[in-house]
């Protein structure tokens, strides 16, 4: 039972929420520091086998811009206290080509561009937000359980695993972590297929560069967010949210604080998304 943070004071809550990272990540990772994650597929009607999907603890994270540098954008910069509360599993990857398909052939509809990069294990690209609804909405009824896509709280909690650094490894980009404009990788130019680069603490792949991934808000200033892990919804009728950067993006636009605005029927090559399936009621 996590404890309620709005009572807290703010020293004993930023106290609690570094304890509980660092129990997250003691549960994510065994003596050796590998990953030790749990990973299901669910089994569609059709006879296939939905997206991997990796169980996530529950904590308390600082979301926000936290760097001692203050890089970011003012509108990463009101840092607070979020409590993820509900158990879910996220996508282990990006939504693939191979996991797409399956859903715009069942539908009737066109598989979107690949640029000519290829599909298959490559992340679904040129698809809005309102594409990757309408495939969660499809995926929960082949499935029986209810899939959907994460807060922009549950992908930043995903995204940092525990971390208060720039990036889920540190706060240098490095080298061949992710991809990105200058990550180097040999992806650098194009989007690189799911699984390519080391998983974070959680177990999860490319929450960095590659494409950006849509994620459940509109967008507005965290000011008067929700602090329990749902996505806020009280401006729908401006710009969604999302989250993560791509292959076309400097290291500074792939921290784990970074957003982006788009309009939810925009599709381009540097976007795609991941989902998250809620596991009780």
């Amino acid at each position: 039972m996590l404890p309620d943070i709005s009572t807290s004071g703010p020293a004993l809550a930023r106290l609690l929420a570094v304890l509980l990272c660092l129990l997250c990540l003691l549960s994510a990772c065994d003596n050796d520091g590998a990953s030790d994650v749990e990973v299901f597929r669910d089994t569609l009607k059709d006879g296939g086998a939905g997206p991997e999907m990796v169980v996530l603890p529950v904590g308390i994270f600082r979301m926000g811009d936290l760097s001692a540098d203050r890089s970011g954008a003012a509108h990463e910069r009101d840092s607070r206290l979020v409590a993820i509360r509900r158990p879910i599993a996220m996508g282990r990857y990006e939504v693939t080509f191979e996991d797409y398909e399956r859903f715009v052939l069942a539908a009737g509809a066109d598989i979107p561009n690949d640029q000519g990069w290829g599909r298959g294990r490559r992340p679904v690209i040129n698809v809005s937000r309102e594409d990757a609804a309408a495939y969660a909405q499809w995926l929960s009824a082949q499935t029986g359980q209810r899939y959907r896509l994460p807060s922009e709280a549950e992908w930043e909690y995903a995204a940092r695993s525990g971390t208060e650094t720039k990036y889920s490894w540190g706060d240098e980009i490095g080298r061949n972590r992710a991809n990105c404009l200058g990550c180097g990788s040999q992806w650098d130019r194009q989007t690189a297929p799911v699984g390519g680069f080391a998983p974070n603490a959680f177990g999860l792949h490319d929450m960095h560069g590659n494409v950006w991934e849509w994620v459940a808000d509109c967008y507005g200033s965290y000011a008067d967010a929700p602090t329990d892990g749902r996505a806020r919804t009280d401006c729908d009728d401006g710009p969604a949210v999302a989250r993560g950067g791509s292959w076309f993006n400097l290291p500074r636009d792939v921290r784990s604080a970074l957003r982006s605005k788009r309009t939810p029927d925009f599709r381009d090559k540097l976007g795609g998304f991941r989902l998250v399936r809620d596991l009780r009621p």
